[in-house]
């Protein structure tokens, strides 16, 4: 009987729904799996003729699994407190790149470092991004795996300015000197310590010097004076002259460094002097310069940018790359893969590649993951409903064949 295949089809669908709806509630605490749920549609209509009025009579076929919806919304964001782990919030997928050279899409942020220094997923494939050099994210280079091993290293930086805060003691009797030293470092991370020499001349006037050992520039014997001069105060310990910046040059350094051009700051941003001459003990409270040795990496924090910030043993910060983000025109086009990943398909179209907080992308919490977005009470009553329907279908299966088996019995009596 041509009836059986309508409650069959009933079955089918309803089993397809069952099965849909126990891969949600298995992957409760899969992280940045999607919520997914069937979405059932009619089958073709035979058409019998038409009634009285010229409405055409039509019978249904059954119904069918038209398409599988998937939830991209977001998923709760649990702290995990390991630096690898990220989680999007909003719009994009992060990319990563099989072994074979494959490009996938995934939610799920819980990254680790493999023993090559690369930002992996679970699975093994490598997280994608744009790199750094000396600490600037170049975001027009290609793609590539984001490198946050252990044999990262912040190349050295040559000082290129300087300040301190002194005082000098307003009271000291002229002929009084007063020296305090700085550190400075060159372009291969070689330190030099500066000597500042004050010498009290005459009422709020004082000479200065800036002289650097003669070994460290091949000599021997007395310190060479980098900077020479005469400082000037007012009547209320203030420098007026010079103010602004002093150079400072140190040329032929014996360990084969480029050659230094220092700016010795005077005042701060604000005007005010650095140097001071007021009647308490001459002294340094603070000395500052902005040249350091190298460094390689202790460890990264991942920004919401997707900016992966490097913290190194010189005690610098800098980025060592960001994290790329994928969206596209329609995500429910995407091909789920396993593993938590997707691939393009015709329907999704391509993917537009950038950077968490541009172009429509969402942000990015390091140290944590996005868990699964599926919601258990809402399964359990789609899982009553579909077993309601499942056992309607079953139930008119049942019937059929009781009509069916009357049907024979009526043909099998004696005198039909």
């Amino acid at each position: 009987m041509a009836s059986f295949s309508i409650p069959l089809s009933g079955l089918a669908a309803t089993g397809e729904a069952l099965n849909i709806i126990s891969n949600n509630l298995a992957n409760l605490n899969t992280d940045g799996y999607k919520d997914q749920s069937a979405n059932f549609q009619d089958l073709f209509y035979q058409n019998y003729g038409a009634d009285g009025a010229g409405d055409p009579i039509e019978v249904g076929a059954g119904t069918s699994v038209g398409s599988v919806s998937t939830n991209f919304s977001d998923g709760s964001l649990q702290n995990t407190g390991v630096p690898s782990n990220a989680a999007i919030t909003g719009n994009g997928f992060f990319v990563t790149e099989q072994a074979n050279g494959s490009v996938q899409y995934t939610r799920a942020g819980d990254f680790t470092v493999n023993n090559a220094g690369l930002l992996v997923t679970t699975d093994g494939q490598t997280v994608m991004g744009y790199p750094a050099v000396n600490g600037v994210v170049n975001q027009s280079a290609a793609l590539s795996p984001l490198q946050v091993g252990q044999g990262e290293n912040s190349p050295p930086a040559a000082s290129t300015t300087m300040q301190q805060t002194t005082n000098l003691d307003a009271a000291s009797p002229v002929g009084t000197t007063f020296s305090t030293p700085q550190t400075v470092y060159d372009s291969l991370g070689e330190s030099h310590t500066l000597t500042y020499t004050y010498t009290n001349t005459a009422p709020n006037t004082w000479t200065y010097q800036v002289t650097l050992p003669a070994a460290d520039t091949g000599g021997t014997g007395a310190p060479t004076v980098l900077a020479s001069g005469t400082m000037n105060f007012d009547s209320s310990g203030n420098l007026t002259a010079p103010v602004g910046t002093t150079p400072v040059a140190i040329t032929g350094l014996a360990d084969g460094a480029a050659n230094m051009n220092i700016a010795w700051s005077l005042t701060d941003p604000s005007g005010d002097s650095l140097i001071t001459q007021v009647a308490s003990a001459s002294a340094t409270s603070t000395s500052d310069q902005n040249g350091y040795v190298g460094g390689t990496l202790q460890n990264f924090t991942i920004t919401q940018n997707g900016t992966i910030d490097g913290q190194f043993s010189n005690g610098q910060t800098q980025p060592i790359g960001q994290i790329a983000l994928a969206s596209f025109g329609n995500s429910q086009g995407l091909q789920s893969v396993g593993g938590d990943s997707y691939q393009t398909t015709l329907a999704s179209g391509a993917a537009v590649v950038g950077t968490a907080t541009n172009g429509g992308l969402g942000t990015i919490t390091g140290g944590a993951v996005e868990l699964s977005n599926v919601d258990i009470s809402t399964e359990f009553t789609n899982l009553i409903v579909v077993q309601r329907a499942f056992e309607a279908d079953a139930r008119v299966v049942t019937t059929f064949d009781s009509v069916s088996s009357s049907t024979i019995n009526l043909q099998a009596q004696p005198g039909n």
